[in-house]
């Protein structure tokens, strides 16, 4: 059963859900949804981990944004985390925005992680295309007064691919679900710093000397396998896997694939405790 913890940190205060016993896991989700993104592998870790469920600046029941953040704070939020529920070192899930700020504290604090599994991310700054897209996405979100259709639709093609959005109904529900909750002022803060002003990270992500894996998946167009793999060779050592039929939110579409993987990741790179 997961319980509630308030965690103050320099992003304001921040929501994590823990449980189980054992080796620590911490799980942070993309951009404008929250911790439920990981219910299917909180669940099928507590057993054997501590799984700390992040819903991370802004998002969820943590505290609203009032300001952008750079990715060095979100890792030193990570960092908080830890300290505040008393473990040393973890695991790290990251996808998407969670991705690179996996990368990110496995670069600045190779003492607090064990393996890092960065799902759906980058390592580059934005392109111009995807700088007008979010621009206008919030734009349009804060003139609809929040993510409503038809806007929704578009984050859903942005986050799911057709595999998902032909049959996977539970799936569209649940995302349809966290982005009715999006708080829009704290979303402008998010994406802003993640997106437009999201620095390149190849240069950090070599002083990477942990294990890492990067999973992407086939039908991810906000960030393609291209992407994702350009991510992966920028790191020392890592292991690159490509999911197919699934997309940007590959924990939720493939659970039990992603399960799967980081169980015999983690399984290859115990955590020293």
């Amino acid at each position: 059963m997961l319980v509630d913890h308030d965690v103050p940190t320099i992003l304001g205060r921040i929501r994590v859900r823990t449980d189980g016993d054992g080796p620590a896991m911490l799980m942070w989700p993309s951009l404008l949804m929250d911790g439920s993104l990981w219910a299917a592998q909180a669940a099928h870790f507590a057993d054997r981990f501590t799984v700390l469920v992040v819903d991370p600046p802004g998002h969820g029941d943590s505290e609203p944004l009032t300001r952008g953040f750079s990715f060095d704070e979100c890792a030193t939020v990570i960092e908080q985390v830890l300290d505040h529920v008393g473990v040393t070192r973890a695991h790290v899930l990251g996808n998407s925005w969670g991705g690179m700020i996996g990368g990110t504290f496995a670069a600045l604090h190779p003492d607090r992680v064990g393996a890092s599994v960065l799902m759906n991310a980058t390592a580059t700054t934005a392109g111009r295309y995807q700088r007008i897209e979010y621009a206008a996405m919030l734009q349009t979100a804060r003139l609809l007064h929040g993510i409503k259709p038809p806007l929704t639709r578009s984050v859903l093609k942005a986050f799911l691919g057709p595999t998902s959005l032909r049959t996977r109904s539970d799936v569209v529900r649940a995302v349809r679900t966290s982005l009715s909750k999006v708080d829009m002022t704290s979303a402008t803060w998010a994406v802003r710093s993640v997106v437009p002003e999201r620095p390149d990270q190849r240069e950090l992500f070599a002083r990477i000397s942990t294990p890492v894996l990067v999973i992407a998946g086939d039908e991810d167009a906000t960030f393609p396998v291209a992407e994702n793999r350009a991510m992966a060779e920028s790191i020392p050592g890592a292991d690159f896997v490509v999911i197919d039929g699934a997309a940007h939110l590959a924990a939720l579409e493939v659970p039990d694939q992603v399960n799967a993987l980081v169980d015999d990741y983690v399984v290859r790179h115990p955590l020293d405790m």
